[in-house]
């Protein structure tokens, strides 16, 4: 008789209920690989919060409290100050936050975090929206992408919240991408040892199937090929010198990532001009920027 191997492997349990092709599952998996059991997580409510668990019950095997939407920086600070007055500088203690709860709602406790310098590793999945309250539109979201605020697409571009964490003059920070595993495992490691000297800030590309209305299965496809576009920029910022972390100079048109999703179609070929103008101004920005 076929028996039922039940055995959880790493520090998160099987069997989550993240939508199906969720890209946030897999990026918090190889995250707490690399980290390790002497990890303390805070999560705020969102998609994450699934991983709090319900009730008596969690899906993780570290330590952890679920807080508020706006002060997961706050209470990972304080978490890590409580081990900093007992000697315990063998604990990491996370911020693991989705994009509203960062670059919009928890961006004020984020931002006190890293003046005071507090040693805490700060992750934002984004996933470019306020995921699990009915995809509304965050200042992650990108511009023209429709979601239920920006029925249209919204008008603005994204925030920079990579180059707005790096601007406090913190030892790490750096963009990684769920299509892209090794380079997100190096970047947690390079990330926790930057712990010793300050903050460190990983802002982490996890798209959604359900937001995106893209097929499931093509998760690390749709993620690979923003990242092949430009649409989403691997870099990394080491005590404010910027290093790009792939090759920029010969990119896929924008309009390949963009045709793979639902919430683009609503856009005109003048839309996709203006898409790929900003993606390549930024791109230029960039080169200009490490080239001095």
């Amino acid at each position: 008789m076929y028996k039922l191997n039940t055995t959880s492997r790493g520090l998160v349990a099987h069997g989550i209920s993240t939508c199906a092709g969720c890209g946030l599952e897999l990026v918090i998996r190889k995250i707490l690989d690399v980290l390790g059991k002497n990890t303390v997580i805070v999560i705020p409510p969102g998609c994450a919060a699934l991983f709090s668990g319900y009730g008596n019950e969690t899906t993780l095997k570290i330590p952890g409290i679920q807080g508020n939407l706006e002060n997961t920086a706050a209470y990972a600070a304080g978490i890590k100050a409580g081990f900093e007055m007992q000697g315990r500088d063998d604990i990491t203690v996370l911020g693991f936050a989705g994009d509203g709860a960062t670059v919009d709602i928890g961006i004020q406790a984020l931002s006190g975090a890293f003046e005071r310098g507090d040693r805490i590793l700060y992750v934002c999945y984004d996933n470019e929206a306020y995921m699990n309250t009915g995809i509304q539109g965050s200042g992650s979201t990108p511009l023209m992408a429709s979601t239920t605020t920006t029925p249209a697409g919204k008008t603005a571009p994204r925030k920079n919240m990579i180059e707005i964490a790096a601007a406090h003059g913190i030892p790490y920070a750096a963009s990684a991408s769920v299509g892209y595993i090794e380079d997100l495992e190096k970047k947690v490691e390079k990330a926790k040892n930057a712990n010793a000297n300050g903050p460190a800030y990983l802002h982490v590309h996890t798209p959604c199937p359900t937001g995106w209305q893209f097929d499931p299965a093509l998760t690390i496809e749709v993620a690979k090929t923003a990242v092949q576009t430009g649409a989403w920029v691997l870099m990394e910022i080491e005590y404010g010198n910027t290093t790009l972390n792939r090759n920029l100079d010969k990119l896929k048109p924008v309009d390949a990532y963009l045709k793979m999703q639902g919430r683009f179609k609503h856009i005109t070929e003048t839309d996709i001009k203006n898409i790929q103008e900003d993606i390549d101004n930024n791109i230029t920005r960039l080169k200009q920027k490490i080239s001095k």
